[in-house]
This record gives C-alpha cells, sequence and structure tokens, in this order.
C-alpha cells in the first residue's frame, strides 16, 4: 500500500482543545509496544473511555457526526514529550493530516517521518476550519501538499502552509530516508565517478 501524500479531500474532526500533548494524545502506559500498529486504539485513550472502558459521549472521537482523515485540532499540538508513539497512534485512527496553528517541533518532525502531514495554519484560518466543520460535519477540506494550499471548498477560502523541501519530497513519494537515498542511487554513483576521476 503507497504510503504517499499529494492530494486529500475529506470531512475532518474537529479538537478544539489548545496545549494538547503527547501524553494526552498517546498515554505513557501504552508505549510498550515496538511496532507501529495498534497504537490507534489507544488514541487519546483518557478522553474518550471512562476507567471501566466505556466511551464517554461527549468527545469528538466518540461522536459519529464527525470522521474523515483530516483532524483539527488547537493552538500548541503535541507539546510535552518527544514520543514518537504520539504520530503513530493518530496515523494509525486513520488520519492523514492534522491541521493546526502551531505545533511543537519534535512533534512536527516526527509526524512527517511518519507520513502524517501537520498543516500549520494562522489562529484566524483555524477559527473558520473549526466554525466550518462545526456547522456543518460534512464539510469537506481539500489539502493539496504539492501546492502546498488548504482550502475550505465550501467558502473558497484558501491559505498556504510551508513544509520542509526534503520532506515534502518524501511525502510525495512515499519515501522514508532509505527509500529517498535508493531513488537518488544513480546521482550518487555519478557523483562518485566524477570525484573518482577528477582525483586519480
Amino acid at each position: 500500500m503507497s504510503k504517499a501524500i499529494n492530494k486529500i479531500i475529506s470531512t475532518a474532526v474537529p479538537l478544539n482543545r489548545e496545549n494538547v500533548d503527547t501524553d494526552q494524545i498517546i498515554p505513557a502506559r501504552f508505549l510498550k509496544a515496538t511496532s507501529r500498529d495498534g497504537f490507534g486504539e489507544n488514541l487519546f485513550r483518557d478522553w474518550r473511555f471512562e476507567s471501566n472502558g466505556q466511551p464517554k459521549k461527549d468527545f469528538v472521537l466518540n461522536d459519529p457526526t464527525y470522521s474523515g482523515k483530516i483532524l483539527v485540532a488547537g493552538k500548541n499540538f503535541g507539546c510535552g514529550s518527544s514520543r514518537e508513539h504520539a504520530a503513530w497512534a493518530i496515523k494509525d485512527a486513520g488520519f492523514d493530516v492534522v491541521v493546526s496553528s502551531f505545533f511543537a517541533d519534535i512533534f512536527k518532525n516526527n509526524s512527517l517521518n511518519n507520513f502524517l502531514l501537520p498543516v500549520t495554519v494562522s489562529d484566524e484560518f483555524l477559527q473558520k476550519i473549526f466554525a466550518a466543520v462545526e456547522h456543518d460535519p460534512a464539510t469537506k477540506i481539500e489539502v493539496s501538499l504539492e501546492a502546498q494550499t488548504i482550502t475550505l471548498p465550501s467558502t473558497g477560502e484558501k491559505a498556504t502552509f510551508e513544509i520542509n523541501n526534503y520532506k515534502k519530497t518524501c511525502l510525495l513519494n512515499g519515501y522514508d530516508d532509505i527509500d529517498y537515498l535508493i531513488s537518488i542511487r544513480q546521482d550518487i554513483e555519478t557523483f562518485e565517478k566524477l570525484h573518482e576521476t577528477t582525483h586519480s
């Protein structure tokens, strides 16, 4: 299955909370596993479930009204510890994109390394997305990695976002770091031959 990300058009799940840290995203007691699978079921575990395992009806991920591949979160998302499992859990739960007005740097990098696209928008545009999705849960959001744009098709409003060029190339092609090196193998070999020639 391709991991590549380019254009994503999807409904969204609005998590309208600020300063969501990695321990809230995936509590420390679930970090024992070493593979990336299965973390999604414990995403936001303490917010989603009572201590007896019953789902909390008032938490947005338990609300069937909202679904989709895009998680819209409040400012300063992914703060706290550096655990990569936070990105694993969000990706494993079926999300391809997280939108916020600010991400913690380590979380942002972990996301990019795990084919989860963090899209940073202004506070103002973030509030427009929350308003649109909460007004109509069927609202779709369009994210184009190639164009580096996020659009609300219902209103036509659009914003651009920044992304590291190397990570953009990797996401567009579904490459991890090793895949990328393999993809430019010919260039590396050519460079080495030229280098040998000039030093022989």
